[in-house]
């Protein structure tokens, strides 16, 4: 076991954070990022780690990366990633703003391997925050036990580690194996693909009609050879998202300024209007993907998957199959007119997004911190006093004062300037190294 004291510590190494490091190494703010960190559970970095499908692409223009609407200058664009491999030619003639996820997965690895003075540690997991307190009760900075034992200190901590899967608590009483999550698809296709009766393919349900559930609609084709996925979904059927070059403007990262000066009550009324231009819905090119699709099962004669519109499942269990072993029965609820039907098959993969509530690694440091409500202010801080020298900022999670952008890539390298230049301001109002140590001593032994 090992104790380390940084300035900034950053929780995920996906691309809010390492868009974060960035700004820092270039923010010109001497000996700042040398003291940052980034850990990282996994041992590399992949954008959307499990639905890394070879056709999927990104929704949003490469142009809005780690970097380049804050300094179109950086070399940590998406486009030197290109020419640094030798594809931007063949990137180019392609002819679109949207690469695969692959290729964005892969850019957010090359930033990470290039950062100079971040460090980014990967395979360790935080297991426990707590905050390190002054006497008075200020607070100083944070400790954070990582699995196996090790601790860091830090004086600012940074949570983009990203929201806790949603998973309907009718589903709770399945055995775990039978359940998967979009976020654990990848890794877990083909344990769930085993559960199929001997001698005959899986038999798939796919719960949820938003981007991911498609996805994972589409994808059981060919990780589940044979079988006919059925996909439930709530609304009347799959619909493209709500979008325009006049919606588009609201994911300006100059939007957040307005959309954080309105009254709360504004707010609600805009993310509700806003709702289908991210939620609930397909990107229009996959959506007709997906109709040709079964169109042309329907045509040949395939075996047709089914997407069912109006539809709610109200209970899950596992019962013994007729012809032997067990499968998973849902009681599905047909909307239209009440009536209630058994749908059975082997596996349930749950494409319902993410609990809008603060991460639950967020609400128990706030718990420690005895904060009754989690408030950021403009640059994503939470206010833990007026007198506190240790910050908590938050990235990814502020839908609610900062828009519906704040979840998603649309705004990261403007966000990794606020916070930045924040905590910045900050250190240079009290010097770090002086913060540091001070962070550490309150706990340790001398």
């Amino acid at each position: 076991m090992s104790v380390h004291d940084v300035d900034v510590l950053m929780i995920g190494a996906g691309p809010a954070n390492l868009a974060l490091a960035v700004a820092l190494e270039e923010c010109g703010v001497p000996g700042l990022a040398a003291s940052s960190m980034i850990i990282e559970q996994h041992q590399d970095v992949k954008w959307q780690r499990n639905l890394l499908l070879s056709w999927t692409r990104s929704q949003v223009s490469y142009l809005k990366d780690l970097v380049t609407l804050r300094n179109p200058r950086s070399r940590f664009s998406f486009l030197n990633f290109l020419h640094e491999r030798g594809e931007l030619d063949e990137f180019v003639n392609l002819g679109t703003f949207h690469p695969y996820r692959w290729q964005l997965s892969a850019y957010q690895q090359w930033v990470a391997d290039s950062l100079e003075r971040v460090r980014v540690r990967y395979g360790r997991r935080a297991e426990q925050i707590l905050p390190v307190r002054a006497e008075d009760g200020t607070v100083l900075g944070f400790g954070v036990t990582l699995t196996g034992g090790d601790t860091v200190f830090c004086r600012d901590l940074v949570f983009g580690a990203g929201r806790d899967a949603y998973v309907p608590g009718v589903f709770g009483a399945l055995p775990t194996e039978r359940v998967v999550h979009s976020s654990q698809y990848g890794s877990r296709v083909p344990a769930a693909v085993d559960l199929a009766r001997p001698g005959r393919p899986l038999r798939p349900v796919v719960v949820g009609g938003a981007q991911s559930a498609a996805e994972m609609f589409m994808a059981l084709h060919e990780h589940a050879p044979g079988s006919s996925p059925t996909m439930l979904l709530r609304s009347i059927a799959l619909k493209n998202y709500q979008t325009s070059k006049f919606v588009n403007e609201l994911f300006f990262p100059s939007f957040v300024d307005e959309f954080f000066a309105m009254p709360e009550q504004v707010r609600a009324q805009v993310l509700r209007e806003m709702h289908l231009t991210n939620y609930a819905g397909l990107a229009e090119p996959f959506l007709d993907e997906l109709y040709t699709m079964i169109y042309r099962q329907k045509m040949l004669g395939q075996p047709v998957s089914t997407v069912r519109g109006l539809t709610e499942v109200v209970g899950a269990r596992v019962e013994a199959a007729p012809d032997g072993g067990e499968e998973v029965v849902l009681d599905v609820r047909d909307l239209r007119d009440g009536s209630v039907e058994q749908v059975r098959c082997d596996a349930v993969f749950v494409g319902t997004g993410y609990d809008p509530q603060m991460p639950a690694m967020v609400r128990r440091l706030a718990d420690a911190m005895d904060l009754p409500k989690i408030v950021v202010d403009r640059n994503y801080r939470v206010d833990l006093g007026a007198h506190a020298r240790g910050a908590l900022y938050l990235q990814g999670v502020n839908e609610d004062t900062h828009g519906i952008s704040d979840s998603l890539i649309s705004v990261l390298a403007q966000r990794s300037a606020d916070i930045a230049g924040d905590i910045a301001d900050r250190h240079a109002e009290e010097p770090a190294d002086d913060a540091v140590p001070a962070t550490r001593a309150a706990v340790m032994p001398a």
